[in-house]
């Protein structure tokens, strides 16, 4: 087996674990894998379930190099396979640490494959996996200053109120369908729900445990791909003739250890059609990890701009990517001045390259799609975009008001024959609160080529609409409030 792990520190300093002998850094470790037969399913194509073994060994081989103890799996995010993975390719697994809490520490995952002969390489998945140290004496897991400190905690959050957050929204669900306000008919299945029950017993061997005899969670997180893929196979061959392929995956959450010489059942059934009253309810709750998803992505978009605005440039350029940064002083309270720039729809009252802003899709109140249609440029076509906002209230003192915008792909709103369909990569706003009445706004913009007609002649010097926009942004925001109070 060509298998090859090393680890390499990061450029990120740091303080040092008794047992990585006072080694700096946050400790990174990479597992290059070469795809065999025996690791490939009927078609040649790497098993997701061998796969997120792999990922999870050299995930906890991370976090026990980190602690200086034995760490077991706790959870793992939600994960999105972009590519498939075929015999004769190599896969690439890093993995760090991002950060440690009391007793518990977040694992960043980063997969890629690469074809031998040509040398091309892509990304397969990102993942982010908790892992719970279980310390033998006195010791305990340090905190540390790394990259990702503060994303860290964010994700951490949103994994605390995941399982709070589904009941909440299919107990709105209900409430809807019960006063008559979703009324969405069934499609009669072809394959009833009952013919997808399958059942596993496995047995847990010594091959299947760790050092310290618990059950791998990349061997669990194995077992459940394996009685899914065969669920969903019995709908997908009877209905299209197709064999599946598992394309995403939602949070993992283990509940407690498991040891060598116990029996794991896995239980499994499609969800996607539904003739009885109960797997109508597992329809429900696919519809409502839906929505859950989409609140994962406005998280997304938040790091993509607390990344940005970490860079503290007006105007940078970094291997071919420029970004840009305004800052405004404002006359009006901080919470103001963010009600006003997440309302979107107001935006054509102070940017003039706004032609149009609509809302086409709603999560909550913290996550929303809107459509925005924006002037010509030099004789061309118009341009527009279909964008999530996503806008968070600050967590403690201290902390900005944050509206992260980001391109994002709605079937319900296909590109235009006369206007060209436009990406922003990252963008928004951070408002500081400076004083009472007094706050800081600050943009900043990814610019993407979609975006670069809109600023050009700003970089170029030949143009000050910028600085105008911000002036008319400002006077917008303090002759709003003025308007209120009279």
């Amino acid at each position: 087996m060509d298998q090859n792990c090393s680890r390499g520190m990061s450029d990120t300093d740091g303080s040092c674990d008794k047992a990585r002998k006072k080694e700096s850094g946050p400790v990174e470790v990479q597992m290059c894998q070469s795809v065999l037969p025996c690791h490939a399913n009927h078609l040649e194509e790497l098993g997701a379930g061998q796969l997120l073994k792999w990922m999870d060994t050299t995930a906890c081989l991370a976090a026990e190099r980190h602690a200086g103890m034995a760490c077991v799996t706790a959870s793992m995010d939600d994960i999105q396979f972009e590519e498939t993975v075929r015999v004769g390719q190599v896969i690439n697994i890093k993995a760090r640490v991002n950060r440690a809490f009391n007793t518990s520490m977040e694992v960043g995952i980063y997969v890629t494959v690469q074809e031998v002969l040509s040398g091309v390489t892509k990304k397969v998945c990102v993942a982010f996996s908790t892992f719970v140290a279980k310390p033998t004496g006195t010791h305990k897991v340090r905190k540390q200053e790394m990259l990702e400190y503060s994303l860290a905690s964010e994700r951490r959050r949103l994994r605390l109120y995941n399982e709070e957050a589904f009941k909440n929204l299919m107990k709105d669900y209900y409430n809807l369908q019960d006063k008559g306000l979703c009324s969405r008919k069934p499609v009669a299945p072809v394959v009833s729900t009952e013919l997808t029950r399958v059942e596993s017993i496995e047995l847990v061997l010594p091959p299947h445990a760790n050092h310290h005899g618990n059950t791998f969670g990349g061997q669990i997180m194995a077992w459940m791909e394996n009685v899914a893929t065969v669920a969903a196979s019995i709908s997908t061959c009877r209905l299209c003739g197709y064999y599946p392929s598992l394309g995403a995956v939602d949070m993992f959450r283990f509940r407690g250890p498991s040891s060598v010489g116990d029996r794991l059942v896995f239980k499994a059934m499609v969800n996607n059609a539904f003739q009885t009253r109960y797997s109508k309810r597992r329809f429900i709750g696919a519809v409502v990890r839906k929505r859950i998803r989409m609140v994962y992505l406005g998280y997304n978009n938040v790091a993509a701009l607390t990344v940005l605005a970490g860079k503290r440039v007006y105007v940078h350029e970094e291997a071919d990517k420029l970004s840009l940064k305004v800052e405004m002083k404002v006359k009006t309270t901080a919470f103001y001045a963010f009600s006003l720039l997440a309302d979107l729809p107001l935006r054509p009252q102070w940017d003039k390259n706004y032609l149009s802003c609509e809302e086409v899709e709603k999560a909550d109140e913290e996550e929303t799609i809107y459509h925005i249609k924006c002037t010509t440029v030099n004789g061309s076509k118009s341009r527009d975009f279909v964008v999530l906002l996503s806008k968070r209230q600050p967590c403690k003192d201290g902390d900005p008001y944050v509206i992260a915008l980001r391109s994002v792909t709605v079937a319900t709103v296909p590109p235009e024959e006369n206007s060209i369909r436009s990406e922003v990569k990252c963008a928004g706003f951070l408002v500081h609160e400076i004083g009472y009445s007094t706050c800081k706004v600050s943009y900043y913009n990814q610019v993407t080529s979609g975006v670069l007609p809109y600023v050009e002649g700003n970089i170029a010097g030949w143009s000050k609409s910028m600085e105008e926009t911000a002036m008319s942004c400002i006077s917008f925001l303090e002759q709003d409030l003025l308007t209120t109070q009279f």
